[in-house]
């Protein structure tokens, strides 16, 4: 693993310090991977008092939607385009392809428009930048790859992994691309960790929910509603589903609203667990989200009506 810029103990707690006012971000995103980075990528467009979205990039993912994780990755930025599409939107300059396969190794960057803007963005522009990752890490991990001093300019918030008294680290996010997460814990970048069982996995909700508050306003509304009842294959009674990725959008909109500690960063064994050695560096650990404040705000903002917006 290359050498990267070591921040003092100083300047990582100040960075790290909760997010207040309006705050510059770009949203890393596997948009298709299933249906709740939907609601992230709206929630975020839809809060400009709280973020200036700079970018959004597609990121890799392999499941049953697709063939491999370059697929995943151009499916994933069809999905920002039509998204941006019911937001009236342009998307030229504003969404960027990312990785077409995870890292080939811990110091071997996949070079990508995404990676590459986010490197632009990071180093030209006022810190800090804050980094949402929804996805596999490949994009950011490959950034600080190519230009380690971004660790000097950002904030990455990702959703990943499970908390580190959970028997395994074993999630999605995590293990699609292992070399990428733990860069994000081991090379020192800036780091708040939302983890997801018991901690992201509180933001459920339901067929009935959804369609009293999302149905009928609008064409965001009604798509986002249409997906998410779509993706229940059987009987839906008593079903719920969590849209864990907004999770990360809403620390940035109210700190409270997903309350964290400073711990130090783990180490991601080969077995996928967490090992704890209090030598390292600190991090930002989610412990919990507040699931009605979250969604009420994202009812309210996505209920408007079709959120129109003068493209840009």
């Amino acid at each position: 693993m290359p050498a990267f810029p070591a921040l003092s103990e100083q300047a990582r707690i100040q960075r790290l310090a909760l997010p207040s006012g309006k705050v510059r971000m770009v949203l890393d995103t596997d948009t298709y991977n299933e249906i709740d980075d939907q609601f992230a990528v709206a929630y975020a467009l839809l809060s400009p008092e709280h973020m200036e979205v700079e970018a959004i990039y597609a990121a890799p993912f392999f499941n049953s939607r697709c063939s491999g994780p370059g697929e995943g990755m151009a499916k994933s930025y069809e999905e920002i385009l039509r998204l941006l599409d019911l937001l009236d939107r342009r998307h030229e300059g504003f969404a960027f392809k990312g990785s077409d396969r995870y890292l080939p190794s811990a110091d071997e960057p996949v070079r990508s428009p995404a990676a590459e803007d986010l490197v632009s963005r990071a180093m030209s522009g006022d810190e800090p930048l804050y980094v949402l990752a929804i996805g596999a890490p490949t994009n950011v991990a490959s950034a600080i790859l190519i230009e380690p001093a971004i660790i000097e300019r950002i904030v990455v918030v990702w959703l990943g992994g499970n908390p580190l008294y959970w028997p395994h680290a074993n999630e999605f996010n995590l293990q699609q691309d292992l070399p990428a997460s733990r860069l994000l814990f081991d090379s020192g970048v800036p780091l708040v960790n939302i983890p997801c069982m018991n901690v992201a996995e509180h933001l459920r909700t339901t067929i009935p929910e959804l369609e009293k508050h999302l149905n009928g306003k609008g064409r965001l509304g009604d798509y986002l509603f249409t997906i998410f009842r779509d993706h229940c294959s059987g009987d839906a009674f008593a079903w719920s589903k969590v849209i864990w990725d907004i999770s990360a959008v809403a620390f940035l909109i109210n700190p409270q609203w997903v309350p964290t500690d400073l711990v130090h960063s783990p180490i991601l064994t080969e077995r996928v667990t967490y090992s704890i050695d209090r030598r390292r560096h600190l991090i930002r650990m989610a412990t919990h989200t507040e699931r009605d404040a979250i969604f009420g705000d994202l009812f309210r903002k996505v209920g408007v009506g079709d959120n129109v917006r003068p493209r840009r």
